[in-house]
């Protein structure tokens, strides 16, 4: 089954004092560069959404997509540019901030959401969401689309409007560490050295 992905690095990054999350180094790599690596075994195609450093993102060697409104609507601009050019019927989307996404993430969610019938399966852990670690079907584009031009923001509130289901991923937690903050940073750096 052919899967297309997007790396969400689009955000403003407000609680990282307004770096580009996806550049920040985690033992001198960018943060993307270690999404990039989990993901490549798990699609077959890979788009990065970004608005700041495009050039940057374009040496990594993918198809960089800007959101289509300049007001930062957030992760959804991300979702919508995803549906709209992946080549395959399922889009995995991922944020540029969770080094440690599963490796495991894309075959997990892909057999669940055909299980269940569903049309967005969405990752969970211990009891909380993950809703920018889903994947949809590329039919699900005329309702975001519907749900944007309506003013929604708000991401798990389209997805739920959808043949919704969430995957339980609490036997690997820190696969959806996601680092907002340099303390964030700062304490996996840690982690990871010891």
């Amino acid at each position: 089954m052919a899967i297309s992905s997007i790396i969400l690095s689009g955000g403003r990054a407000t609680r990282m004092g307004g770096v580009d999350k996806g550049l920040v180094l985690l033992q001198q790599q960018p943060l993307v560069k270690y999404v990039i690596s989990r993901l490549t075994p798990q699609v077959d195609e890979i788009l990065i959404n970004a608005n700041r450093e495009i050039t940057q993102y374009q040496h990594l060697g993918y198809e960089v997509l800007q959101d289509e409104t300049s007001d930062f609507i957030g992760p959804l601009a991300g979702f919508s540019l995803g549906l709209k050019h992946s080549k395959y019927e399922y889009l995995l989307t991922v944020p540029c901030d969770s080094p440690l996404l599963p490796l495991d993430l894309t075959d997990r969610l892909l057999a669940e959401l055909i299980k269940n019938k569903a049309e967005i399966a969405v990752a969970s852990s211990d009891g909380d969401a993950h809703p920018v670690f889903c994947l949809c079907k590329k039919k699900v584009l005329p309702n975001l689309t519907s749900y944007l031009l309506e003013g929604g923001r708000k991401v798990s509130a389209w997805q739920k409007s959808l043949d919704y289901i969430e995957v339980d991923f609490s036997d690997n937690a820190d696969g959806f560490i996601n680092l907002n903050t340099s303390e964030e940073l700062e304490a996996l750096q840690l982690k990871l050295q010891t």
